[in-house]
């Protein structure tokens, strides 16, 4: 018999592994439309990821483990990803002459020019992007390095968990192919993300679907989050969850919430000011916001209003059916956090 409408394949689970939380994201496909089946923030401690380097295996192998009860469905294999500031990218051009392991050998003679460690050292991978324009007998190939323990790190605490994980990605990767789902900008439009997390604030720009920019700074929703701990004595993790779905007294509103809206503003525009003076030709069309810190009240209209870019609250699940299963409202509130899960999800489908 002819199946009419396709088969539901489910698909990998998207493992984003942050400094203060582990969030999973579990997509299936059917035909062509995706659906979210499942998903779980689940709270790190302090000490479990530093700057990007997960220190503590068992901690982050725990917070997966609770992460896959909260999903309650029978997962098996994972993509996670290493962070874009442990990473090197590069764009080599090479004779379409050499094929298969002769091409391997030769991106690492190239790779071995440019990457300051030993290659024994070092996870390579690449991709053959295609002919050079006006150079048909060269291939584009993106190359990306890594250190071997940042790779392998992240695999462990994965594996530990009673998952496979089948792919390590880059974090800016997949959140290119979640914009590649999101973006109806117009060709060669100018288009944010900027993903505020617990301790870094991240830019990424793109056009059409592809990112020509990233920068990291060292600020996050923790300079808010502890200065409510300190000053009301409230746990971490309560703080983080009314922050995201309200319930904080408005005395703390009023005295921390709304000045910290304000000094978010001021560090996007920062971040803008270095993206514009690296040469762009045009303004930004759009500007998504991203992580913890997003769903602050108030923060992406004083946003647009400063800042003068049209800008919105990132729902990665905008064109992605939701499951029966999963409370609405809840996901909803929770969205700006699973940009890169969700990311890593989608990246299953490409197989």
């Amino acid at each position: 018999m002819v199946s009419l409408f396709g088969n539901k394949n489910a698909g990998w689970v998207g493992v984003d592994i942050g400094s203060s939380s582990v969030k999973l994201v579990s997509l299936s496909q059917q035909g062509r439309d995706c659906q979210v089946d499942s998903y779980a923030i689940v709270s790190l401690p302090p000490s479990a990821v530093v700057d990007g380097s997960v220190e503590n295996q068992a901690e982050v192998s725990e917070a997966i483990e609770r992460g896959l009860k909260i999903c309650g469905s029978k997962l098996k294999h994972a993509v996670v990803a290493v962070p874009s500031s442990a990473v090197i990218t590069k764009r080599l051009e090479i004779s379409n002459a050499f094929a298969e392991m002769e091409l391997e050998e030769q991106v690492k003679i190239e790779a071995d020019q440019f990457i300051p460690y030993a290659l024994d050292e070092v996870a390579l991978d690449f991709e053959v992007l295609g002919p050079v324009d006006n150079h048909p007998n060269l291939n584009e190939i993106l190359l990306v390095a890594c250190r071997r323990d940042d790779v392998s790190n992240r695999e462990d605490a994965v594996n530990a968990a009673q998952l496979n994980c089948d792919i390590v990605d880059v974090d800016t990767f997949a959140v290119e192919r979640l914009l590649s789902v999101l973006d109806a900008a117009d060709p060669g439009a100018l288009v944010g993300m900027v993903d505020i997390g617990a301790a870094t604030l991240t830019l990424n720009v793109f056009r059409d679907g592809k990112i020509i920019y990233n920068r990291e700074q060292a600020f996050g929703g923790n300079e808010l989050s502890n200065a409510i701990h300190q000053q009301y004595g409230l746990e971490i993790s309560d703080i983080e969850q009314k922050l995201r779905g309200g319930g904080l007294d408005e005395e703390i509103i009023e005295m921390l919430v709304m000045p910290f809206r304000q000094s978010v503003v001021q560090q996007v525009s920062r971040a803008l000011q270095f993206f514009y003076s690296s040469g762009a030709q045009s303004q930004l069309a759009e500007l998504y916001v991203a992580g913890g810190t997003a769903g602050i009240d108030g923060l992406v209209e004083l946003m647009q209003e400063e800042i003068g870019v049209p800008s919105r609250v990132l729902n990665p699940f905008e064109h992605i059916r939701i499951g029966s299963r999963l409370n609405r409202d809840r996901l909803m509130k929770d969205a700006p956090m699973l940009a890169k899960a969700c990311g890593l999800a989608l990246r299953s489908f490409d197989r």
